[in-house]
């Protein structure tokens, strides 16, 4: 049987990995929706619950990660810690250059009954294009031309 991992016994299906060889071929962090576009050019008969499903398994073991910044649900098939930015006008989310912090100098320990597993850090900001590009909008509306949002041909 091929297993996802030795913890969880789950089969890579040959949709789970065309699921997460699509996700892991783009930087964009892209959402179901978008995925599911991707995965059908190599599976056209895949479905939208299908694609769901089968993130939420990848998740779940480890093997993608799963963004819940704005008001989709984002993902990203670079698992090692990093953090993000995200465009507070387009949505559009990128990968940090910074380095994760690792480890916090004596925990937690004393400042909260938390059991801590791990953090997560997002900055928000403009991205170059609705920064300075024609067509920007005001009052954080959402731009539907930015380029961080385009997921391939």
């Amino acid at each position: 049987m091929n297993t996802i991992n030795s913890d969880i016994s789950v089969r890579m299906t040959p949709q789970r990995r065309v699921i997460l060889e699509e996700l892991q071929k783009v930087e964009t962090h892209p959402t179901a929706d978008e995925i599911y576009e991707m995965a059908r050019r190599r599976l056209p008969r895949i479905s939208l619950g299908t694609v769901y499903r089968n993130l939420e398994i990848l998740a779940r073991c480890g093997l993608v990660r799963q963004l819940d910044t704005g008001p989709q649900k984002r993902f990203d098939g670079t698992v090692r810690e990093h953090y993000h930015i995200r465009c507070v006008r387009c949505g559009a989310v990128v990968d940090c250059p910074l380095k994760p912090v690792i480890s916090f100098p004596g925990g937690f320990r004393g400042l909260s009954e938390f059991e801590i597993q791990g953090h997560q850090l997002e900055f928000l900001g403009l991205c170059p294009r609705c920064k300075s590009g024609p067509g920007k909008e005001r009052g954080g509306a959402v731009r539907r031309d930015c380029p961080e949002e385009d997921i391939g041909p």
